[in-house]
């Protein structure tokens, strides 16, 4: 699977928006690249489905919790067995009218998504309410190990978290904000051109409505200070590179004492010398010997369960491949694990005494060509393709 964006960065909301929100940010940049007014524009009409394709996982509780937790690899894992289909068009165009009412039906509705309809202004309670901390992300490289098997990891994160002096208020404790005497606490100031009204932050107090007189000294009025927080945190079996950690109230603490943002860590899975990994899916190659390929035998496979036997067919060929059944990665959630498959890779014995040298081509002049029918039918399409060249 392609490296796809961030669901929450496509719509341009933050990771605690509420459905409502949601459904407004996707009706907004979808009518701005939808296929109807953008004819012929491919760069429209695949920004267009990726709005849609984020909206289809985010407006749907289940498959936004499985995302939030797990990123895009939990939704691979997590819709059946052939995995959530990434590659189907999510654009469902019932739900559009829904969402959209009549795109192009009746002046009224698109002047209002381009100009904007009349919204209540803030008064002076919005500037100070509390405001939820910012999201962060953590890119964490580990172990083959780690993520087949789960298990814990130390992280040290520098992180800002609410001044415990003022409580994130700003302010010295024992202090109180004043109104901004600019925008009169409201937060905003309007200017007025002809027919034109323009609402913008006001630029005295940046959209509080309250200034700050005595900034508290331990966070210099911003109500965060620096800190570097040490977590554990937990890795579940089955994770792959690309797989996403959702810790809840470990981002950046909030102010006026609103709740911390979450935390992001983003894995990143070392290669391995054993085992490569597509999807829950091993893959190892097994050196054999020479004579364990011509006359059959039995060979030993690792596997993340330990050793397992392998029984060899005399003859086998080297890159021949087996499959041993559920012996490949565990799945996240309730998937089952993936299967290994084992590369045969027949080695020649090197540093050949005298004896053993002689031994060989004794064995060698008694074959007939009889026995090497891939060299034979080599030999014949060889010959077929320089006949043809007289």
């Amino acid at each position: 699977m392609a490296t796809k964006r961030d669901y929450y960065e496509v719509l341009n909301v933050s990771r605690n928006a509420s459905e409502e929100e949601i459904k407004k940010a996707y009706r907004k940049l979808a009518l701005q690249h939808h296929p109807d007014r953008n004819s012929g524009n491919k760069a429209a009409e695949e920004k267009f489905k990726e709005l849609s394709e984020a909206y289809e996982v985010l407006n749907d509780p289940q498959k936004r919790q499985i995302y939030d937790q797990y990123g895009h690899a939990g939704l691979k894992s997590s819709f059946g067995p052939g995995g959530f289909d990434f590659s189907r068009d999510f654009t469902h165009g019932a739900d559009l009218h829904d969402i959209f009412g009549d795109l192009f039906g009746g002046a009224g509705g698109m002047f209002e998504e381009f100009f904007g309809r009349t919204g209540s202004r803030r008064g002076a309670a919005d500037g100070s309410r509390a405001a939820r901390g910012a999201d962060l992300r953590f890119d964490l490289e580990i172990d083959f190990e780690a993520a087949v098997f789960g298990g814990e990891h130390e992280i040290i994160l520098p992180v800002s978290e609410t001044c415990p002096t003022c409580n994130g208020t700003g302010s010295e404790p024992g202090r109180h904000k004043e109104t901004c005497r600019h925008c009169n606490g409201h937060g905003v100031v309007v200017t007025s051109s002809g027919f034109f009204h323009v609402q913008q932050d006001c630029p005295s107090c940046g959209g509080r409505g309250e200034i700050i007189t005595h900034p508290c000294r331990a966070c210099r009025g911003t109500g965060l200070v620096k800190n570097r927080r040490q977590l554990t945190l937990k890795i579940p079996p089955g994770v792959e590179t690309g797989s996403r950690l959702r810790l809840a109230g470990r981002g950046e603490g909030g102010v006026r004492g609103g709740p911390a943002g979450d935390l992001y860590v983003m894995l990143h899975v070392r290669p391995h010398s054993l085992f490569q990994r597509q999807g829950n899916d091993l893959f190892c190659e097994v050196p054999v010997p020479l004579d364990v390929a011509l006359l059959g035998g039995e060979i030993q496979v690792p596997t993340i369960e330990g050793w397992a036997s392998l029984k060899l067919a005399p003859g086998t060929e080297n890159g021949k491949l087996f499959r041993l059944h559920a012996k490949g990665a565990p799945g996240l959630g309730n998937e089952g694990p993936g299967d290994l498959h084992v590369r045969v890779a027949v080695e020649v014995p090197k540093h050949l005494s005298g004896a053993q040298k002689r031994g060989l081509k004794e064995f060698m002049d008694t074959c007939t060509a009889d026995q090497y029918p891939e060299r034979n039918q080599f030999k014949k399409h060889a010959e077929e393709f320089l006949e043809h060249r007289k």
